[in-house]
Protein backbone atom coordinates (compact mmCIF):
# COMPACT_ATOMS: atom_id res chain seq x y z
CA UNK A 1 0.00 0.00 0.00
CA UNK A 2 1.80 3.34 -0.83
CA UNK A 3 1.36 6.12 1.59
CA UNK A 4 1.00 9.77 -0.19
CA UNK A 5 2.93 12.17 2.53
CA UNK A 6 4.44 15.92 2.09
CA UNK A 7 6.51 17.37 4.74
CA UNK A 8 4.43 20.68 3.97
CA UNK A 9 2.12 19.92 6.80
CA UNK A 10 4.79 21.39 8.68
CA UNK A 11 3.87 24.75 8.12
CA UNK A 12 0.88 24.68 10.30
CA UNK A 13 2.47 24.04 13.40
CA UNK A 14 0.49 26.10 16.36
CA UNK A 15 1.83 26.75 19.68
CA UNK A 16 -1.64 27.37 21.34
CA UNK A 17 -5.17 26.17 21.07
CA UNK A 18 -8.05 27.35 23.99
CA UNK A 19 -10.18 24.86 25.59
CA UNK A 20 -12.75 25.60 28.20
CA UNK A 21 -11.44 28.82 28.99
CA UNK A 22 -7.79 27.53 29.15
CA UNK A 23 -4.83 28.61 26.98
CA UNK A 24 -2.87 24.86 26.01
CA UNK A 25 -0.21 23.50 23.43
CA UNK A 26 -1.70 22.19 20.84
CA UNK A 27 -2.51 18.94 20.83
CA UNK A 28 -2.54 18.68 16.75
CA UNK A 29 1.17 19.09 15.95
CA UNK A 30 3.40 17.97 13.42
CA UNK A 31 4.97 15.29 15.11
CA UNK A 32 1.70 13.02 14.75
CA UNK A 33 1.89 12.60 11.28
CA UNK A 34 5.99 12.27 11.46
CA UNK A 35 5.62 9.36 14.08
CA UNK A 36 2.86 7.33 11.86
CA UNK A 37 5.29 8.09 8.38
CA UNK A 38 8.08 6.27 10.92
CA UNK A 39 5.51 3.27 11.46
CA UNK A 40 4.73 2.98 7.85
CA UNK A 41 8.45 2.51 7.10
CA UNK A 42 9.05 0.37 10.26
CA UNK A 43 6.66 -2.62 9.28
CA UNK A 44 7.57 -1.79 5.30
CA UNK A 45 3.72 -1.01 4.66
CA UNK A 46 4.74 0.07 1.07
CA UNK A 47 6.00 2.95 -0.68
CA UNK A 48 6.16 6.51 0.37
CA UNK A 49 5.22 9.25 -2.38
CA UNK A 50 4.62 12.45 -3.31
CA UNK A 51 1.97 15.04 -3.44
CA UNK A 52 0.71 16.26 -7.44
CA UNK A 53 -0.49 19.54 -7.52
CA UNK A 54 -4.08 19.15 -8.44
CA UNK A 55 -5.00 23.59 -8.44
CA UNK A 56 -8.53 23.93 -7.24
CA UNK A 57 -10.61 22.22 -9.06
CA UNK A 58 -11.80 19.73 -6.79
CA UNK A 59 -11.35 21.63 -3.60
CA UNK A 60 -14.13 24.19 -5.53
CA UNK A 61 -16.43 21.35 -5.52
CA UNK A 62 -16.67 20.87 -2.05
CA UNK A 63 -16.10 23.84 -0.67
CA UNK A 64 -17.72 27.21 -1.16
CA UNK A 65 -16.22 29.65 -3.24
CA UNK A 66 -16.29 32.86 -0.80
CA UNK A 67 -14.42 30.59 1.73
CA UNK A 68 -12.12 29.58 -0.11
CA UNK A 69 -11.04 32.95 -0.89
CA UNK A 70 -11.21 33.76 2.55
CA UNK A 71 -8.97 30.89 3.60
CA UNK A 72 -6.10 31.81 1.00
CA UNK A 73 -6.38 35.07 1.98
CA UNK A 74 -7.08 35.65 5.41
CA UNK A 75 -3.53 35.33 6.89
CA UNK A 76 -2.40 38.21 4.72
CA UNK A 77 -5.26 40.56 6.06
CA UNK A 78 -5.00 39.21 9.85
CA UNK A 79 -0.87 40.48 9.78
CA UNK A 80 -1.38 43.46 7.87
CA UNK A 81 -3.27 44.63 10.71
CA UNK A 82 -2.09 42.83 13.42
CA UNK A 83 1.65 41.34 12.86
CA UNK A 84 2.77 38.04 12.58
CA UNK A 85 0.76 36.52 15.83
CA UNK A 86 -1.53 33.38 15.51
CA UNK A 87 -4.79 34.79 13.70
CA UNK A 88 -8.03 33.58 16.32
CA UNK A 89 -11.72 35.16 15.54
CA UNK A 90 -12.75 38.19 17.82
CA UNK A 91 -16.38 37.26 17.44
CA UNK A 92 -18.69 35.22 16.46
CA UNK A 93 -22.56 36.33 14.77
CA UNK A 94 -25.00 35.15 16.74
CA UNK A 95 -28.34 33.79 15.55
CA UNK A 96 -30.71 35.87 13.27
CA UNK A 97 -27.40 37.88 12.85
CA UNK A 98 -26.14 39.42 9.74
CA UNK A 99 -23.85 36.98 8.11
CA UNK A 100 -22.28 40.14 5.16
CA UNK A 101 -18.68 40.26 5.02
CA UNK A 102 -16.71 42.78 6.92
CA UNK A 103 -13.89 44.65 6.90
CA UNK A 104 -12.03 43.57 9.71
CA UNK A 105 -9.94 40.28 9.44
CA UNK A 106 -10.93 39.09 12.92
CA UNK A 107 -14.39 39.28 12.59
CA UNK A 108 -14.35 38.07 9.44
CA UNK A 109 -12.60 35.05 10.70
CA UNK A 110 -15.44 34.73 13.26
CA UNK A 111 -17.72 34.58 9.94
CA UNK A 112 -15.63 31.26 8.84
CA UNK A 113 -14.58 29.56 12.07
CA UNK A 114 -16.25 27.26 14.30
CA UNK A 115 -13.99 27.23 17.40
CA UNK A 116 -10.65 28.36 18.62
CA UNK A 117 -8.65 25.21 18.11
CA UNK A 118 -7.37 26.05 14.45
CA UNK A 119 -5.68 29.38 14.24
CA UNK A 120 -4.79 30.42 11.07
CA UNK A 121 -0.74 31.12 10.30
CA UNK A 122 1.75 32.06 7.55
CA UNK A 123 1.16 28.62 6.36
CA UNK A 124 -1.96 27.27 7.25
CA UNK A 125 -3.57 27.35 3.47
CA UNK A 126 -0.28 25.95 2.04
CA UNK A 127 -0.57 23.25 4.40
CA UNK A 128 -4.39 22.50 4.45
CA UNK A 129 -4.10 22.37 0.35
CA UNK A 130 -0.99 20.22 0.14
CA UNK A 131 -3.51 17.70 2.82
CA UNK A 132 -6.07 18.26 -0.39
CA UNK A 133 -3.40 17.44 -2.73
CA UNK A 134 -2.34 13.99 -0.62
CA UNK A 135 -5.85 12.70 -0.32
CA UNK A 136 -6.77 13.51 -4.00
CA UNK A 137 -3.23 12.02 -4.88
CA UNK A 138 -3.86 8.63 -3.32
CA UNK A 139 -7.36 8.46 -5.30
CA UNK A 140 -5.50 8.34 -8.33
CA UNK A 141 -3.31 6.00 -7.18
CA UNK A 142 -6.37 3.83 -6.62
CA UNK A 143 -7.87 4.65 -9.62
CA UNK A 144 -4.82 3.80 -11.58
CA UNK A 145 -5.24 0.21 -10.72
CA UNK A 146 -4.19 0.18 -6.58
CA UNK A 147 -6.51 -1.57 -4.47
CA UNK A 148 -5.66 0.87 -1.82
CA UNK A 149 -3.40 3.94 -1.00
CA UNK A 150 -3.00 6.07 2.37
CA UNK A 151 -3.07 9.72 2.18
CA UNK A 152 -1.21 10.75 5.66
CA UNK A 153 -2.68 13.97 5.79
CA UNK A 154 -2.14 17.12 8.01
CA UNK A 155 -3.83 19.11 8.51
CA UNK A 156 -6.90 16.89 8.97
CA UNK A 157 -10.22 17.40 7.33
CA UNK A 158 -13.35 16.12 8.75
CA UNK A 159 -14.55 18.85 10.90
CA UNK A 160 -14.23 21.45 7.64
CA UNK A 161 -17.67 22.09 6.21
CA UNK A 162 -18.85 23.55 3.07
CA UNK A 163 -18.16 27.10 4.54
CA UNK A 164 -16.33 26.73 7.74
CA UNK A 165 -13.01 25.30 9.24
CA UNK A 166 -12.62 24.21 12.94
CA UNK A 167 -11.51 21.11 14.96
CA UNK A 168 -7.72 21.48 13.49
CA UNK A 169 -9.57 21.15 9.93
CA UNK A 170 -9.27 23.89 7.30
CA UNK A 171 -9.89 22.04 4.20
CA UNK A 172 -12.08 18.89 3.80
CA UNK A 173 -9.47 16.01 2.77
CA UNK A 174 -11.98 12.83 2.44
CA UNK A 175 -14.98 14.93 0.87
CA UNK A 176 -12.02 16.11 -1.64
CA UNK A 177 -11.44 12.62 -2.45
CA UNK A 178 -14.65 11.12 -2.42
CA UNK A 179 -15.51 14.12 -5.11
CA UNK A 180 -12.46 12.97 -6.71
CA UNK A 181 -13.80 8.94 -7.03
CA UNK A 182 -16.78 10.93 -8.26
CA UNK A 183 -15.04 13.17 -10.46
CA UNK A 184 -13.54 9.74 -12.27
CA UNK A 185 -16.24 7.55 -13.15
CA UNK A 186 -17.27 5.70 -9.78
CA UNK A 187 -20.76 5.85 -9.77
CA UNK A 188 -21.24 5.55 -5.73
CA UNK A 189 -18.72 6.08 -3.12
CA UNK A 190 -18.89 5.98 0.93
CA UNK A 191 -17.21 8.16 3.49
CA UNK A 192 -16.45 6.34 6.67
CA UNK A 193 -15.36 7.97 9.73
CA UNK A 194 -13.89 6.46 12.22
CA UNK A 195 -12.57 9.25 14.32
CA UNK A 196 -13.55 9.72 17.68
CA UNK A 197 -15.15 13.09 16.96
CA UNK A 198 -17.84 13.78 14.35
CA UNK A 199 -17.45 14.03 10.79
CA UNK A 200 -19.45 17.42 10.61
CA UNK A 201 -17.77 18.95 7.78
CA UNK A 202 -18.33 15.88 6.18
CA UNK A 203 -21.99 15.49 6.32
CA UNK A 204 -22.42 19.06 5.83
CA UNK A 205 -21.06 18.91 2.46
CA UNK A 206 -22.63 15.83 1.18
CA UNK A 207 -25.91 16.05 3.24
CA UNK A 208 -28.03 16.77 0.36
CA UNK A 209 -26.40 14.31 -2.15
CA UNK A 210 -26.95 10.62 -3.37
CA UNK A 211 -23.99 10.14 -4.96
CA UNK A 212 -21.59 9.96 -1.77
CA UNK A 213 -23.00 7.64 1.10
CA UNK A 214 -21.51 9.38 4.60
CA UNK A 215 -20.78 7.26 7.74
CA UNK A 216 -20.00 8.24 11.11
CA UNK A 217 -19.22 6.50 14.09
CA UNK A 218 -18.63 8.23 16.87
CA UNK A 219 -19.23 9.92 20.64
CA UNK A 220 -22.41 11.19 21.60
CA UNK A 221 -22.44 15.02 20.40
CA UNK A 222 -24.77 15.47 23.60
CA UNK A 223 -21.26 15.52 25.42
CA UNK A 224 -18.54 15.28 22.78
CA UNK A 225 -17.33 18.10 20.06
CA UNK A 226 -18.96 19.30 17.80
CA UNK A 227 -21.72 18.96 19.99
CA UNK A 228 -24.02 20.64 16.97
CA UNK A 229 -24.24 17.67 14.82
CA UNK A 230 -23.32 13.96 14.58
CA UNK A 231 -26.94 12.61 16.02
CA UNK A 232 -28.80 9.59 14.66
CA UNK A 233 -31.71 11.35 13.50
CA UNK A 234 -29.88 13.12 10.85
CA UNK A 235 -29.95 11.17 7.65
CA UNK A 236 -29.68 13.40 4.57
CA UNK A 237 -32.13 15.60 2.94
CA UNK A 238 -33.33 16.41 -0.54
CA UNK A 239 -31.88 14.05 -2.47
CA UNK A 240 -29.87 12.81 0.03
CA UNK A 241 -32.33 11.82 2.30
CA UNK A 242 -31.25 8.66 4.07
CA UNK A 243 -27.66 9.03 2.50
CA UNK A 244 -25.91 10.19 6.04
CA UNK A 245 -25.60 7.75 8.41
CA UNK A 246 -24.76 8.43 11.88
CA UNK A 247 -23.73 5.75 14.71
CA UNK A 248 -23.32 8.01 18.05
CA UNK A 249 -21.59 6.30 20.89
CA UNK A 250 -21.43 6.78 24.83
CA UNK A 251 -18.25 7.56 26.67
CA UNK A 252 -16.46 4.63 27.91
CA UNK A 253 -17.54 2.45 24.60
CA UNK A 254 -15.01 -0.56 24.18
CA UNK A 255 -14.58 -2.79 20.93
CA UNK A 256 -17.05 -4.76 21.58
CA UNK A 257 -19.84 -1.76 21.41
CA UNK A 258 -17.37 -0.40 18.70
CA UNK A 259 -17.43 -3.82 16.57
CA UNK A 260 -21.56 -3.84 16.78
CA UNK A 261 -21.61 -0.07 15.12
CA UNK A 262 -18.85 -1.27 12.74
CA UNK A 263 -20.68 -4.10 11.45
CA UNK A 264 -23.96 -2.09 11.04
CA UNK A 265 -21.76 1.01 8.94
CA UNK A 266 -20.24 -1.37 7.24
CA UNK A 267 -23.40 -3.11 5.97
CA UNK A 268 -25.07 0.01 5.10
CA UNK A 269 -21.80 0.71 2.90
CA UNK A 270 -22.26 -2.80 0.84
CA UNK A 271 -26.41 -2.09 0.70
CA UNK A 272 -25.32 1.12 -0.81
CA UNK A 273 -23.57 -0.71 -3.70
CA UNK A 274 -20.36 1.55 -3.16
CA UNK A 275 -17.91 1.36 -6.02
CA UNK A 276 -15.30 3.25 -3.60
CA UNK A 277 -14.40 3.89 -0.37
CA UNK A 278 -12.84 6.53 1.44
CA UNK A 279 -11.79 5.96 5.24
CA UNK A 280 -11.96 8.94 7.61
CA UNK A 281 -8.81 7.14 10.02
CA UNK A 282 -8.81 8.93 12.83
CA UNK A 283 -7.54 6.85 15.86
CA UNK A 284 -8.55 9.00 18.71
CA UNK A 285 -10.85 6.11 19.86
CA UNK A 286 -7.59 4.88 21.48
CA UNK A 287 -8.25 4.66 25.53
CA UNK A 288 -5.17 6.55 25.91
CA UNK A 289 -6.14 9.53 24.11
CA UNK A 290 -6.09 12.74 26.31
CA UNK A 291 -9.18 14.48 24.49
CA UNK A 292 -11.12 11.40 24.17
CA UNK A 293 -13.38 8.74 25.82
CA UNK A 294 -13.15 6.06 24.20
CA UNK A 295 -11.15 2.49 25.51
CA UNK A 296 -9.98 0.78 22.22
CA UNK A 297 -6.77 -0.88 22.69
CA UNK A 298 -4.17 -1.18 19.77
CA UNK A 299 -5.28 -4.50 18.90
CA UNK A 300 -8.62 -3.22 18.03
CA UNK A 301 -7.35 -1.23 15.25
CA UNK A 302 -5.87 -4.25 13.36
CA UNK A 303 -9.59 -5.66 13.78
CA UNK A 304 -10.45 -2.66 12.39
CA UNK A 305 -8.41 -2.80 9.22
CA UNK A 306 -9.59 -6.34 8.58
CA UNK A 307 -13.30 -5.53 9.02
CA UNK A 308 -13.13 -2.78 6.70
CA UNK A 309 -10.65 -4.33 3.99
CA UNK A 310 -13.50 -7.28 4.34
CA UNK A 311 -15.81 -5.22 2.20
CA UNK A 312 -13.14 -5.82 -0.76
CA UNK A 313 -13.50 -1.92 -2.40
CA UNK A 314 -10.85 0.01 -4.13
CA UNK A 315 -10.24 2.10 -0.70
CA UNK A 316 -8.51 5.34 0.49
CA UNK A 317 -7.79 6.17 4.09
CA UNK A 318 -7.19 9.60 4.76
CA UNK A 319 -5.64 10.65 8.38
CA UNK A 320 -7.65 12.63 10.40
CA UNK A 321 -7.07 12.81 14.27
CA UNK A 322 -5.39 10.73 17.19
CA UNK A 323 -3.68 12.69 19.96
CA UNK A 324 -2.38 10.01 22.02
CA UNK A 325 1.09 11.04 20.28
CA UNK A 326 3.30 7.88 21.34
CA UNK A 327 0.90 5.64 20.42
CA UNK A 328 -0.73 7.42 16.79
CA UNK A 329 1.75 5.52 14.33
CA UNK A 330 0.84 2.16 15.83
CA UNK A 331 -2.54 2.55 15.82
CA UNK A 332 -3.19 4.08 12.46
CA UNK A 333 -0.62 1.36 10.71
CA UNK A 334 -2.31 -1.50 12.49
CA UNK A 335 -5.45 -0.24 11.09
CA UNK A 336 -3.79 -0.75 7.35
CA UNK A 337 -2.14 -3.45 7.94
CA UNK A 338 -5.17 -5.20 8.88
CA UNK A 339 -7.05 -3.69 6.03
CA UNK A 340 -4.21 -4.92 3.59
CA UNK A 341 -4.10 -8.33 5.40
CA UNK A 342 -7.88 -9.27 4.39
CA UNK A 343 -8.17 -7.12 1.06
Amino acid sequence: MKTVYSDLHGLQHAEAEYIRGKRVASFEMPRRVELVLERVRAVALGPVVGIGDYGLETVGKVHDAEFVTFLSTAWQAWSAENGEIDAFPNAWPPPRASRRATKRPGAELGRFCIDMSSPIMAGTWTAAKAAVDAAVTAVDIVAGGDHAAFALCRPPGHHAGRDYFGGYCFLNNAAAAAQAFRDRGYGKVAVLDIDYHHGNGTQDIFYDRADVLTVSIHADPQVEYPYYSGYAEETGEGAGADFNLNLPLPWGTEYTGYGAALATGLGRIAAHGTEALVVSLGVDTFGGDPISHFKLVSDDFTRIGQAIGGLSLPTVFVMEGGYAVEEIGVNAVNVLSGFKAVA
